[in-house]
């Protein structure tokens, strides 16, 4: 089978941006079951309840929903089960470290096909507080005000 190139995307957290204060991206593979792909190629999974996890000087997806290939038999695989992640050794490190020193979270942001591999976009991510989220919200409709007057305004309409 060729490759298909560019970037399919899956499955999207977005929930995460409004939870958290994304620090930095990474981008890993992802150590999956051949059944696994198939039901990811069929555009199946949700990351609401993801998260990462380092145990053993390994990067681990906890939680992703990946459901069962329909034209699976005993070889399905498990739906919510652990997939380890493929990182840089440095890029471990770094994570072990961000982690362990300050109230830093692993959030998985994305889950997309690259050149036919599968990958997830993770994130260090730091919990907002309610009065963060608030004003997020605040910004955004602000925002969303001013460009709505600013296209009345071109239209001669004000």
């Amino acid at each position: 089978m060729a490759r298909e190139p560019g970037r399919k995307l899956i499955a999207q957290n977005k929930k995460a941006r409004h939870d958290y204060h994304i620090d930095e991206t990474y981008e890993a593979g992802l150590a999956l079951l051949g059944t696994e792909v198939k039901s990811l190629r069929a555009g199946r999974a949700s990351l609401v309840d993801a998260y990462g996890r380092i145990k053993d000087g390994e990067v681990w997806l906890e939680g992703a929903h990946i459901p069962e290939y329909d034209q699976g038999s005993w070889t399905n695989h498990e739906p919510r089960r652990s997939r380890k992640l493929l990182l840089h050794r440095e890029e471990i490190a770094k994570l072990i470290g961000k982690t362990k020193e300050s109230g830093l979270t692993l959030v998985p942001l994305s889950l997309y096909f690259k050149d036919g591999k599968a990958k997830v976009e993770i994130a260090l991510a730091r919990g907002k507080k309610a009065y963060d989220k608030r004003q997020t919200l605040a910004a955004r409709d602000a925002e969303r005000e001013i460009a709505r007057a600013a296209g009345r305004r071109a239209k001669g309409r004000e």
